[in-house]
């Protein structure tokens, strides 16, 4: 440690070093508490963005599960029959509504109406999806595949399949023939299927369709 100096020259010469020296500390401080800040907000902005991806990666999953459970279950009715799956204005058991454009379900504010295009979180009308064994509840799932509510769907029947040659020519892959194995005996009903979900997140929301074939004997 330097001497303090007696010198009034020198006291002077000496208290102006020292008051630089703090002055250039506390410039260097505040730069560096610039960067920190700065730092610290990029970080969270990519811990936002990467919370928001993670959201929608989970929303976009359990709408596409929920797409093909649905399919599933028309196709495991279909193999024998459709009878059992009944569609009709008020969705009934499986939430399958008869298309009807003049049906109340499909006005303005019909079920349907609301639940294809409405914005939110709507389940008027739809049945929740809880996995091929219905035994799967979503929301009570570990931290990183847990989902704010579980999702839902509606299935809407089309009508029957129109072949595009009704004089005998090709209508699908496959073998043609007599007896009850050819696809001329068969007949196919089209639906649409309507699937929302969300992410752990209720504002992270997910609405997608998808259209399904099933054949009936």
């Amino acid at each position: 440690m330097s001497p303090t100096p007696t010198c009034p020259y020198a006291i002077a010469a000496y208290r102006k070093q020292a008051g630089a020296a703090l002055i250039l500390a506390l410039v260097l401080l505040l730069v560096s508490s610039v960067i920190a800040i700065a730092a610290t907000g990029q970080a969270r902005t990519q811990q936002r963005l990467a919370g928001s991806l993670r959201q929608a990666l989970l929303a976009d999953v359990l709408a596409e599960t929920t797409l093909r459970g649905a399919e599933w279950s028309l196709w495991t009715t279909a193999v024998d029959t459709l009878s059992s799956f009944i569609c009709g204005d008020d969705g009934g058991q499986h939430a399958c509504y008869r298309y009807d454009r003049g049906s109340p379900v499909y006005g303005p504010q019909g079920v349907v109406t609301q639940f294809r295009d409405g914005s939110g979180w709507i389940d008027a009308g739809a049945h929740v999806y809880k996995g091929p064994s219905d035994t799967i509840d979503y929301t009570q799932l570990p931290h990183s595949g847990k989902a704010a509510r579980n999702p839902v769907f509606i299935i809407e029947d089309l009508g029957v399949e129109e072949p595009p040659d009704t004089m005998g020519g090709p209508r699908e892959s496959g073998a043609h023939g007599p007896g009850t194995t050819g696809p001329e005996n068969h007949s196919r009903r089209l639906y649409r299927i309507t699937a929302r979900a969300v992410g752990t997140n209720e504002n992270m929301l997910r609405v997608l369709e998808s259209t399904y074939a099933a054949k009936t004997q």
